[in-house]
């Protein structure tokens, strides 16, 4: 069954007290469109890139089954860039640098191949972003995914609060919930977001697992401990391409 995947298709420059990389391929479009590939054959990602993006990384979309039809490629522009450095607990980081480029005026296209799609998830954009491609489908599809994240509860609460009211599953993390809440209290705050349109949230703890709120219901999913965790960068992203993938699959 079809899934549209709408997000950052971007470069990561990343420090952890393992290693450092200046420049490798990252984005919530192309960590939930590679995670959700293993699960569906029938994924198809909207995005934006510039003329610096590599080719052999679009290749390596397609070679997973990744329908890039709606993949802007613009030309003279660069890519969005984004450099953090992450604590020694990997739970935490410091956003160094931030380059919207090609982000900053971004204006989705969805191809009309696209239109039948029955499953979409929404990756972390703008929710300006996020509405627009909702708004842009002819059909409301059978699932409708979304994360966030606390930069735009900060500055575009407003336009987050109305997107919220137009989808079906919320996913975000427990600092982000209790922001968007202003309850401390996970199932306070699970009560509060679910008040806020979505009919699911998903709070995701990291190492420890994630939580499935549903009206008065609540389900717990423990992570398996790893020995070694060198760069966390997109494990939300993917454990979303994940779940919708899984979803999409099963019907």
């Amino acid at each position: 069954m079809s899934l549209v995947v709408i997000g950052s298709v971007a470069f990561d420059g990343i420090e952890t007290p393992f290693g450092k990389v200046d420049r490798i391929i990252g984005g919530s479009g192309t960590y939930i469109s590679f995670s959700s590939s293993y699960f569906t054959k029938n994924v198809k990602l909207v995005g934006v890139v510039g003329e610096d993006f590599p080719k052999e990384s679009i290749n390596a979309l397609q070679e997973r089954g990744v329908n890039t039809e709606g993949l802007q490629i613009k030309k003279g522009e660069k890519s969005f860039f984004w450099q953090g450095k992450y604590h020694l607990d990997l739970n935490s980081r410091d956003t160094l640098v931030t380059e919207l480029n090609v982000l900053a005026d971004f204006d989705p296209i969805i191809p009309d191949s696209y239109q039948d799609c029955e499953y979409l998830i929404l990756g972390n954009l703008t929710p300006q972003v996020q509405k627009t491609v909702i708004e842009r489908l002819k059909k409301r599809p059978k699932l409708i995914v979304m994360d966030t994240m606390n930069f735009w509860m900060e500055i575009a609460l407003d336009d987050l609060k109305s997107v919220l009211k137009m989808v079906d599953v919320l996913s975000v993390n427990d600092e982000e919930a209790r922001q968007l809440s202003g309850e401390h209290s996970l199932v306070k705050a699970s009560k509060k977001i679910l008040t806020m349109g979505p009919k699911f949230l998903i709070i995701k703890k990291g190492e420890h697992g994630a939580l499935l709120f549903h009206k008065n219901e609540v389900f717990f999913a423990p992570a398996l401990p790893l020995e070694e965790v060198f760069d966390p960068t997109g494990a939300g992203d993917t454990f979303a391409g994940g779940f919708i993938g899984h979803i999409a699959k099963t019907g």
